[in-house]
């Protein structure tokens, strides 16, 4: 029997042997042809240093190698909200890419940034189970995935309160924000060019000069 861990997805928690996957995954480093968020966990926990998924309804797929520019606005992006969540004093975690939130049972994000403000995840949780604020840094093959599909999966969380899609190039935010409750959800769209705006909750302020100074 291969080692135990425990793993939380949203309300529940469960346990996941890593040891027998991550044996497989180093053998063939080929993803199955289906699989739920909690196996794709154990899955991926195994692979190589540098390989990267996500789970889109069950099948994963390969996260492209970066650009240079992207990962200097992704950067800055985490170091901006880091510096505002520890500068206000807030209870918030502000993590960078590589921690995974699942949309549901067959579906699975890393965005490249995002503000968690439930209780503090332990130090080797891999799932943010209920993020305040979600950043995606568009990339030329992701770019109708990012403000499509993703929008829709991330805006469907009852926690996601902002989404922002950073156009590198064009050094543009696009912050969607959802206002109100329940049914009376509304989804308001900015456009960012220059100057600041705001994320309340939790409460932060972020300059456009942050991100593309």
């Amino acid at each position: 029997m291969g080692r135990a861990s425990c793993r939380a997805f949203g309300s529940r928690a469960f346990a996941v042997d890593f040891e027998p996957m991550t044996a497989l995954a180093r053998k063939t480093d080929a993803p199955p042809a289906k699989m739920t968020v909690e196996a794709f966990l154990a899955w991926a926990d195994g692979l190589p240093d540098g390989k990267r998924y996500e789970l889109v309804r069950g099948e994963p797929v390969a996260m492209s190698p970066e650009r240079a520019r992207h990962s200097v606005v992704k950067g800055r992006a985490f170091a901006a909200l880091d510096a505002e969540v520890r500068g206000r004093g807030l209870s918030c975690q502000v993590f960078s890419d590589g921690m995974t939130v699942p949309i549901d049972d067959e579906t699975a994000y890393e965005p490249d940034a995002l503000v968690y403000c439930g209780e503090p995840l332990p130090g080797d949780a891999v799932v943010v189970p209920e993020p305040l604020i979600v950043v995606e840094v568009l990339s030329p093959g992701t770019a109708h995935i990012d403000s499509g599909a993703k929008f829709h999966h991330y805006l469907s969380l009852e926690s996601v309160r902002h989404y922002l899609v950073i156009d590198a190039d064009a050094k543009t935010i696009m912050h969607h924000r959802r206002d109100g409750g329940g049914d009376g959800d509304t989804i308001t769209t900015a456009i960012i060019r220059d100057g600041t705006f705001t994320l309340e909750p939790p409460g932060i302020t972020i300059a456009h000069e942050a991100l593309f100074g």
